[in-house]
């Protein structure tokens, strides 16, 4: 009896191997592809939104748009300068919205709020690292004549960016104060235990964001774009990470933010959020642990103020900062969220203890 021939088919091997490259390549090519954000709409270019708010130049080219508040400048006292924080903008300038029209004018305060760049009116940085934003908060004080020193609030991630000024321009500071800045998870120095337990406190969504941020920071525009996993929480605008205080304030923070929510990233996400991730949860070329006092004559003072019930910012890493460096005054607030500074009455403590008076 005779065997029974095989039927099935077989493809060449060289045609096979064409194929899976030919497979391969095509995948690379869209992985390539949804990789790519977008160009920035440049406020001001034909496509781009409008120029609503006062700007100024800096020597790169780049404009800085600003929002001024208190008395009138040259009137001033004490000239601080706010840094917002992630997805925010200049109109989030909470210490000057939140502080009575009294205090400011009796003790001759003077805030600016600035878009930091890629954020509102603000020209995107592509070339943006630790030390630039630090070197375009002191242009920005020199243009606008802030004097020879200048105070200096950051909130969130602004107040990450606030050490940037402590490690960059210390020179230029009267004052600096650092409310709940947010912490890398990579800064060396720290104990393991403590940044490994602050992590895992986080949502699952930011964990990943993060991890995204830090060591595939090329895939963080498609990461947070996606739609097959859950995103950042700040990016997505997810209410999960906030507890009793924040839920109390967020009500009269959201109303207040409808006016202008829009403006926030209208240049495109890549260039305000996601550049944000990747820089501040970036690999640095130092840590807050590094710092010397800037005011070792007591002309001067450096505030921490954290929060022991914030879920974006873990309050054990903020102490270890602290006890490492006893320079620092160190204001934990019981019972406390991410949102303190909206509470009644907080900006000016905060205010007041920057500035020395009572």
């Amino acid at each position: 009896m005779r065997a029974n021939k095989s039927t099935s088919f077989h493809l060449p091997a060289g045609i096979l191997g064409t194929t899976l490259a030919v497979l391969v390549v095509g995948f690379l090519a869209w992985a390539y592809q949804v990789s790519q954000p977008p160009p920035p709409k440049i406020c001001g270019s034909p496509n781009g939104p409008p120029i609503t708010a006062p700007r100024i130049k800096l020597r790169d080219g780049r404009h800085l748009a600003y929002k001024e508040h208190g008395v009138p400048k040259d009137d001033s006292k004490y000239k601080i300068i706010f840094v917002h924080g992630f997805t925010s903008c200049r109109h989030d300038a909470v210490v000057a919205d939140t502080l009575s029209p009294d205090i400011v004018k009796e003790l001759g305060i003077y805030i600016v709020s600035f878009d930091r760049p890629g954020y509102g009116e603000s020209d995107p940085d592509p070339n943006r690292t630790l030390k630039s934003i630090a070197l375009d908060i002191e242009e920005f004080a020199d243009q606008l004549g802030l004097g020879s020193k200048f105070y200096v609030v950051g909130y969130s991630m602004g107040g990450q960016i606030t050490w940037n000024c402590l490690k960059y321009i210390p020179h230029r500071l009267a004052g600096i104060a650092l409310l709940a800045p947010v912490v890398n998870y990579w800064w060396p120095g720290f104990p393991a235990n403590i940044t490994a337990e602050a992590y895992s406190q986080m949502k699952l969504e930011d964990q990943w964001a993060l991890r995204v941020a830090h060591y595939t920071p090329w895939l963080t525009y498609w990461w947070n774009t996606q739609r097959w996993f859950p995103i950042c929480s700040a990016i997505s605008r997810s209410l999960h990470n906030f507890l009793k205080q924040d839920k109390e304030l967020l009500t009269k923070l959201l109303d207040n933010k409808d006016n202008y929510v829009a403006q926030v990233r209208q240049q495109g996400e890549y260039e305000s959020v996601h550049r944000d991730l990747n820089i501040a949860y970036g690999s640095w070329e130092y840590t807050p642990l590094d710092l010397q006092n800037p005011f070792p004559n007591n002309e001067g003072s450096v505030h921490l103020w954290q929060g022991d019930d914030d879920l974006f910012v873990n309050v054990a890493q903020q102490r270890f900062i602290a006890q490492n460096l006893p320079w620092i005054h160190y204001h934990e607030l019981t019972g406390s969220g991410h949102l303190f500074p909206h509470a009644d009455g907080m900006s000016e403590t905060i205010i007041k203890s920057l500035l020395g008076v009572k």
